[in-house]
């Protein structure tokens, strides 16, 4: 949960904002902070904070459909801390959830990163891809992790023709990097560099209509064998998370408690239509506590949810990894669309 927070542009580095905030904390509150992240997974919700997510299922289920992918959409976790052993209820869900793939490999995993904004949809579209370490304060390992997977210029072509038949300004960036909001989670799902990688940007503005569409436009892509994974956090406040007045914390879990409750009711009512579901989850704003979670101008965590949940249409989806449902004691969600 020390990432650095990403930048809301299509630079390359960090805001300076939330490398200093992110300094602030680590010198003031380094000893307490070690002690804190070693006993992270120990935290555990009570049942009473669970009430409306007790009718999530597992993540080991298999697609409904022989030829068509999944869409998931996953907590990153904190920078590279997943891999850094620091997060494993982090790495153990994603490395699950990459195993159920096991012979029946996707022609390409396609990411949707939270850490990556642009004027328009970008989709990275070389043989090979570099990596860039957007995260500051970590040990010296943490700058030289490597996870050597291909590119897919072929289905990045394809996402960009698909895009653009729907209308939706695009561009191919054979350069860009992929982010630690791509391979650090890659790293625990196929940790053999083995699939080949499509990563594909936000669009600056955070709205959540333009990147359901987006999602809509790409659901061809599923059809293909391509996994889509939205990788960002459902919650996603710094004010909250590294509370230490226990007030703050506690109406922080409060409010996590009550976005996840709402979240999961609306993906997973099977009574809503599909127009009834898209409009309720782009109208999210109007959720309890959502602006709590992320606060104005900050929600990019969030967007790549709504890109896997347009991908699906507007269908049902589930709740997967409830075992793994909490960062630092706050509510975090994560669903799977299987249609």
């Amino acid at each position: 949960v020390l990432a650095v927070q990403a930048s809301h542009t299509s630079t390359l580095f960090c805001c300076p904002y939330h490398v200093s905030s992110f300094w602030f904390i680590m010198r003031n509150f380094r000893g307490v902070f070690s002690k804190a992240l070693a006993g992270t997974s120990a935290f555990a919700f009570h049942n009473s904070q669970l009430s409306t997510r007790a009718q999530a299922t597992s993540m080991s289920s298999t697609p409904s459909k022989k030829d068509l992918m999944p869409a998931v959409f996953i907590n990153h976790g904190g920078g590279p801390m997943p891999v850094l052993g620091q997060q494993p209820e982090v790495k153990d869900f994603l490395g699950a959830y990459g195993a159920k793939f096991e012979g029946r490999s996707p022609r390409a995993v396609v990411v949707v990163t939270a850490h990556w904004e642009d004027r328009q949809v970008s989709v990275s579209s070389g043989q090979t891809h570099s990596l860039l370490y957007d995260y500051g304060g970590f040990p010296p390992e943490s700058y030289s992790l490597k996870y050597p997977a291909p590119g897919e210029p072929g289905v990045a072509a394809t996402a960009v023709k698909l895009l653009e038949d729907a209308g939706i300004s695009v561009r191919s960036n054979p350069t860009r990097p992929w982010d630690h909001g791509t391979f650090i989670p890659l790293m625990c799902m196929f940790p053999d560099a083995q699939v080949p990688v499509v990563q594909i940007s936000l669009v600056a503005g955070q709205d959540p209509k333009t990147h359901w569409d987006i999602g809509v436009a790409l659901r061809p892509l599923r059809e293909q064998g391509v996994l889509i994974v939205g990788s960002g956090l459902s919650f996603h406040n710094f004010k909250y998370l590294f509370a230490w007045n226990p007030i703050t914390k506690h109406e922080g879990i409060e409010h996590a408690k009550n976005f996840a409750n709402w979240l999961t009711d609306t993906v997973t009512d099977e009574k809503l239509s599909p127009e009834e579901r898209e409009a309720k989850l782009v109208n999210w704003l109007s959720a309890p506590s959502a602006a709590q979670c992320h606060p104005r101008g900050g929600a990019e965590h969030f967007m790549p949810f709504f890109v896997v949940a347009g991908s699906a249409l507007g269908a049902p989806g589930k709740e997967v990894g409830l075992e793994y449902a909490q960062m630092m004691n706050i509510a975090v969600s994560q669903y799977e669309f299987v249609e």
